[in-house]
């Protein structure tokens, strides 16, 4: 292109000009060059006057190869964090205080040690007190309580009552720096696969105000407790399941909705090495009424037969048929082992070794099932019908439920 090698004439020919035709075709060879140049080589641009267009994409180029990250902050807000904003505040962490006793030269002494943590909700604010639900099983044994609020402030607090039944106890702070108390929700209406949130302290104040999330896994379940370690259920506690995370020291703290409402009292999982993400928590809509009495009367009034009981199975074969003289077949049912004078029973005409088999038309097989009928629709006060066999005989008696520590 514009070029020829003066020594290779058997190749290339130069045509034939005249010199004002070579000056032109010159001069257009120096112009073709230097554009060659300029493209071959851009940096050497400074040399040559280049066009505004030029200059636009090279300023481009490099302000492209200039950029730098820059830092974003993000502001998210979702029904969960609103939730969790909404109830936080209100729960709390429970330090269960135990007094031990050591000698020295000086002789017997005494010394105060945190025996265990859990949680609870502040659910109450009145008469310059504040009020906090948490599990029996929390506060159960302590010499003294100590509350910690959200913002790390401690308090002395005062058992009010507790329930081994219902695994709930509340408990009484100076409601002074309490800002915020919970709200309670409605547990009966959950649905499942509904989105839940667990606040609480994990493993003590370490890990205080963790949240989790999960769903309702399950409701109306049923878990057998076996209350005095002697081996037998002694209830079944009626709980939602979830699968948000429950650990040791959430025990008592809250399970809210997305509306941030209260609707279970976190009280227990299944830890076995084999199982994952099942979770329990006392409805708030059972809790509330328990609550209400441990508040009230500092213990739940419970309706009482004023009597003490033993299973039917728990009795040998033998002294079935020879003893209760049961009717053939019959396996099951609550022995009476006795009476307290006065009672609903004994005002009845009921006695030792009664077999009781039916309540109101309800047929109970054990202990747990009476209790459960008992304590779940009946209250000091009402009347139940019994049926019962004596020697055999099939009997029917009226009882006047009454509150007493006895069944």
């Amino acid at each position: 292109m514009g070029y020829y090698d003066d020594n290779d004439n058997d190749r290339y020919q130069r045509p034939k000009r005249s010199k004002g035709g070579s000056f032109i075709s010159g001069l257009v060879g120096v112009i073709i060059g230097a554009l060659l140049v300029m493209i071959a080589f851009p940096s050497l641009g400074n040399v040559f006057n280049r066009s505004s267009d030029q200059t636009s994409v090279e300023n481009a180029q490099n302000s492209q190869n200039n950029i730098t990250g820059k830092s974003v902050s993000l502001d998210v807000t979702t029904d969960v964090t609103k939730a969790v904003q909404k109830a936080e505040k209100a729960v709390v962490g429970i330090a269960n205080i135990q007094s031990q006793g050591f000698w020295t030269q000086q002789g017997q002494g005494k010394s105060e040690h945190e025996t265990g943590s859990g949680s609870g909700v502040i659910y109450k604010k009145a008469n310059g007190k504040a009020f906090i639900v948490t599990n029996n099983h929390v506060v159960e044994g302590a010499d003294q309580l100590e509350v910690t609020l959200y913002n790390g402030k401690k308090l002395s607090a005062r058992l009010l009552g507790s329930d081994v039944w219902t695994d709930l106890a509340v408990v009484e702070v100076d409601g002074k720096d309490v800002t915020t108390v919970a709200q309670f929700g409605d547990s009966d209406k959950l649905k499942l696969g509904e989105p839940v949130i667990a606040i609480g302290n994990p493993l003590g104040e370490n890990f205080a105000g963790s949240v989790t999330q999960g769903i309702v896994s399950g409701v109306n379940r049923t878990v057998p407790m076996d209350l005095n370690n002697d081996g037998l259920e002694d209830w079944e506690a009626e709980v939602l399941q979830t699968d948000a995370a429950i650990n040791p020291g959430n025990s008592g703290g809250a399970l809210i909705n997305v509306s941030g409402q209260v609707v279970g009292i976190n009280s227990m999982k299944i830890a076995q090495e084999a199982v994952e993400g099942i979770g329990f928590s006392i409805p708030i809509k059972s809790a509330e009424p328990v609550i209400n009495d441990l508040e009230k009367y500092g213990k739940i009034r419970r309706p009482a037969m004023g009597v003490t009981l033993q299973n039917v199975s728990d009795v040998p074969a033998y002294h079935q048929q020879e003893t209760l003289r049961l009717p053939k077949g019959v396996t099951q049912g609550i022995m009476i082992e006795s009476v307290s004078p006065g009672s609903p029973a004994a005002k009845a005409g009921m006695q030792e070794m009664d077999v009781i088999f039916e309540l109101d038309g309800h047929k109970v097989n054990n202990i747990l099932e009476l209790r459960k009928y008992l304590y779940t629709n009946k209250k000091p006060g009402d009347s139940m019908k019994v049926k019962f066999y004596r020697q055999g005989k099939e009997k029917e008696a009226t009882l006047k439920l009454t509150n007493e520590s006895r069944l």
